[in-house]
């Protein structure tokens, strides 16, 4: 017996096929209509439906790059269940290089929406309706904001032999942030109503890392593999080992000025110890930024220019640092070097 169509936002998609779809979300000023871009891939056999989406935040384009790689793959042949991949959910920010929609708001702190609310209200909603509630699973792929980047982690809330502790594992990545749900954020409306969901979070605004995406794409195919959407053994590297991290703290600058840093993304670093120096333009004043924990630098901001007060280093704390480090030691050795100098 054939499987039944997919249907989304009105569109119908057979079993066996893939098909894009516009699904309307306003308008801008001069009436032109803007749409949130969707693909479908529906396998003929029966399985999860898991939404793979970029571009919550606009300017987080690394997202976008990793979508459009998944979709070229040929692992999705012979796929089972169903896929939804939405490169661009925040269309009005990624057209303006903007993390926001227009009136400013977070649209990763408007769900569950509302259909007669704010502009990030009324996207949350429509994408809630329209495609996440179709989703059995999520993986939601950000980076770090503007001048700022990040070492790729997980960040999801785990509950020991759950799914999303399982999917957290198959990805991949070295670092699993165990990481409680913000109000108002996609992760926090759908594991409130049961769906396994991670957050995928590497590298910069605005960039395209080739460290960060090519792990970013491996990492959706194992999990696919691991809800069994995909078929067969992954031929070329097993699971890298992750460590969990049982919390995280920001080092800020003490004072104003220019930021020297002395360590780098990746790096192990001791309670007190020197990460960098913030000094004014003439050096009269200096001050030291010190790590506030023992771990793992797992986030940086990439603009030297920094007020008093402003988060600089992020430290992710381990019970097991050593293998930690070793994890990310063993990630970095596994990346291939970039094909093209803009990556």
């Amino acid at each position: 017996m054939a499987r039944a169509p997919f249907e989304l936002a009105g569109t119908r998609v057979a079993a066996g096929s893939r098909t894009q779809i516009d699904v309307p979300v306003a308008r801008l000023y001069t009436h032109a209509p803007l749409y949130i871009p969707v693909e479908v891939v529906h396998g003929r056999q029966s399985g999860p439906v898991l939404l793979v989406c970029g571009g919550i935040h606009g300017d987080e384009i690394n997202g976008v790059e990793i979508v459009r790689r998944l979709l070229r793959s040929k692992q999705l042949q012979g796929l089972r269940g169903t896929l939804i991949a939405v490169p661009i959910v925040n269309v009005f920010g990624f057209v303006q290089h903007s993390r926001y929609l227009p009136d400013r708001r977070d649209l990763n702190r408007c769900f569950p929406g509302s259909e007669s609310g704010s502009l990030g209200g009324r996207v949350a909603a429509l994408f809630r309706e329209q495609i996440v509630d179709h989703a059995s699973h999520i993986i939601d792929l950000h980076t770090g904001a503007i001048h700022r980047t990040n070492l790729p982690q997980i960040r999801a809330q785990l509950v020991t032999g759950g799914e999303t502790e399982r999917m957290a594992n198959a990805f991949g990545a070295p670092v699993i942030l165990n990481a409680e749900l913000r109000e108002g954020s996609l992760r926090h409306y759908a594991q409130n109503r049961g769906i396994p969901v991670l957050t995928y979070e590497a590298g910069e605004a605005l960039r395209f890392d080739q460290w960060a995406i090519t792990p970013g794409v491996r990492g959706v195919l194992r999990v696919m593999r691991r809800l069994g959407m995909l078929t067969g053994e992954h031929r070329r590297r097993s699971v890298p080992a992750a460590e969990v991290a049982n919390g995280s703290s920001w080092a800020r600058a003490p004072i104003d000025g220019i930021l020297r840093p002395k360590v780098r993304l990746g790096a192990r670093v001791a309670i007190g110890e020197l990460l960098g120096r913030v000094a004014d333009p003439f050096g009269n004043a200096e001050g030291e930024v010190r790590s506030v924990a023992d771990g793992i630098v797992i986030g940086m901001s990439r603009l030297p220019l920094a007020n008093e007060g402003e988060a600089l280093f992020h430290i992710a704390r381990f019970d097991a640092i050593e293998e930690a480090e070793s994890a990310i030691e063993d990630f970095h050795s596994s990346l291939e070097p970039p094909p093209d100098p803009l990556y």
